[in-house]
């Protein structure tokens, strides 16, 4: 986390924190069981690439380098077949593909990285939904992290 005043971290956003505080669920963006996969047209079955579990996707996810938690997306068919690659691809838990904006995605990762604000997430594989929570930190919070 930063040390960086909370508005600095907001400049360069077009949304100011207000727009991303409280809980906010986005549905059907994670990777699951039932995520669509290629299908080769010739012999009717899902080439070996494409065949994994929600265990193998979230492993990968927990597995990249970052400081940032990451959460394993929804890999597009037309990727999969394109690059040969598994129906996941990881991501920061605020990536624009789980939050469908560029513009949340700036403003939920100022949220994350300034201390005047606690950020969690939470993953479900199961139903592919992406909860976001952000609330604001008061002061004796901050004091006490």
């Amino acid at each position: 986390m930063s040390k960086q005043p909370p508005g600095d971290l907001f400049d360069d956003c077009a949304l100011d924190p207000d727009a991303i505080l409280g809980t906010q669920i986005y549905e059907g963006v994670l990777f699951t069981e039932e995520t669509e996969t290629p299908v080769n047209v010739l012999t009717g079955e899902t080439p070996e690439h494409s065949k994994t579990n929600v265990d193998e996707a979230r492993a990968f996810a927990a597995g990249i380098d970052s400081d940032t938690p990451q959460i394993a997306l929804q890999a597009s068919v037309e990727a999969q077949i394109e690059t040969a690659s598994k129906p996941y691809t990881a991501a920061a838990f605020f990536h624009f593909k789980a939050t469908g904006s560029l513009k949340r995605h700036r403003a939920y990762h100022a949220a994350y990285e300034s201390e005047a604000f606690a950020v969690d997430f939470e993953a479900d594989y199961e139903s592919g939904d992406l909860t976001i929570t952000v609330e604001e930190v008061t002061g004796s919070e901050r004091d006490e992290a």
